[in-house]
């Protein structure tokens, strides 16, 4: 993004505490956010290892509930699902409570305006209402849309001004137990209502690291002592924005605005699985006739990953080519540090998608060998 005045940029409630943990914070979807901590490489294999808390109160966390009112048990989960079913072409009405699902927010032509995760909320006297996180970058265009569709049929609530946070790794669990008691049952993508520090907050199971973990929804009063204790805990550690890249990118989850875009559809972006039977079947989507067809025919491009076979990354817009031919572009790469050595995803031609093909990436004009590498590059450590 462009580079702001710092006059103009936002601050989240754990500025401070970034600031007193020694951050370097940089401009980042309007917000001032830290980029690093104590090195963007140890930060990244200490989440593998350990427990690192993310800072990720920029994104879009809404509420949005039936114009109606709330508490009509399955009759109104239905009624809300149907309504944001005409936006997203995954199936929300088939949720249980305490569920959630990655969905992609879709145009008329079937590209991808944003993905965000909807989740259906726990208590009869609740449902009527979807929790939803949308990126940061996006929030406003998303919550736009929300709003001018479901006019008159739903409202929608902003919760970006309360602490969202991540703690990701294989540790996370047991810290967040000795917060969270009964946490560690949920799997992922669940969640649950806790109270803390008299508040009330939501603990989901998810997170975009490839590693077990949990995100928090809590009101600033109760969030930020909650995590200065959580700093105390030597398995714990903050993590910025760096590592949160390389640890997305080695697994294999998309970035939006690098690898999701308006023109890319869900099937070139190998998200084909956020439709479910039902909404396929019945085609009711924006954009269904592209999707559909290329669900049965097979997309053009497709998204893969790929791995540079000299030590040098190939970054955002690198040209790739086969035999002298442009076949595809890079759309997020960099340094894998749990992989040691560079790794990287973008968008191919399907002839040329296969793992293993070999490619050449065009870096300063000179051709690099590289190769069509299966996703994700490390294993995901998902609690199922």
């Amino acid at each position: 993004m462009a580079e702001a005045s710092t006059d103009t940029l936002k601050r989240t409630p754990l500025y401070a505490s970034h600031v007193k943990m020694g951050g370097k914070l940089v401009p980042f979807a309007g917000y001032e956010m830290p980029v690093q901590f104590e090195g963007v490489m140890a930060e990244h294999l200490w989440t593998r290892e350990n427990a690192g808390l993310f800072d990720v109160s920029h994104m879009g966390p809404c509420f949005l509930t039936l114009e109606a009112g709330i508490g009509g048990g399955d009759a109104a989960h239905a009624e809300i699902a149907a309504l944001i079913e005409t936006l997203v072409p995954s199936d929300i009405a088939s949720l249980k409570p305490g569920q959630a699902r990655l969905t992609v927010l879709l145009n008329e032509d079937g590209g991808i305006l944003d993905d965000l995760i909807i989740t259906r909320p726990i208590g009869d006297e609740a449902q009527g209402t979807l929790y939803i996180v949308v990126n940061g970058a996006m929030k406003e265009q998303d919550w736009g849309i929300f709003e001018k569709a479901l006019a008159g049929k739903a409202v929608l609530t902003r919760a970006d001004d309360r602490i969202l946070f991540a703690l990701q790794g294989p540790k996370a669990v047991d810290v967040m137990a000795d917060f969270f008691p009964g946490c560690e049952a949920l799997k992922f993508m669940q969640h649950m209502p806790f109270e803390m520090n008299g508040q009330r907050c939501i603990v989901s199971r998810c997170g975009y690291t490839g590693e077990d973990g949990f995100e928090v929804l809590i009101p600033a009063e109760a969030g930020l002592p909650l995590i200065e204790e959580m700093y105390t805990d030597e398995r714990v550690k903050p993590i910025g924005l760096g590592a949160r890249d390389s640890l997305r990118l080695e697994s294999g989850l998309c970035l939006y605005g690098h690898d999701l875009a308006p023109d890319i559809s869900p099937i070139e972006a190998d998200l084909g699985w956020v439709i479910q039977k039902r909404r396929r079947e019945a085609g009711d989507f924006p954009g269904a006739a592209r999707i559909l067809k290329e669900i049965k025919e097979g997309p053009a491009r497709k998204r893969v990953g790929i791995r540079p076979l000299e030590r040098a990354p190939a970054r955002e817009g690198t040209e790739i080519q086969v035999g002298g031919e442009t076949v595809g572009t890079i759309t997020s790469g960099g340094f894998g540090p749990s992989v040691d050595g560079p790794v990287a995803m973008g968008y191919i031609a399907a002839a040329h998608a296969a793992p293993g093909t070999k490619i050449d990436l065009i870096v300063r004009g000179k051709a690099r060998p590289a190769e069509v590498a299966a996703l994700p590059f490390v294993p995901q450590n998902y609690k199922r």
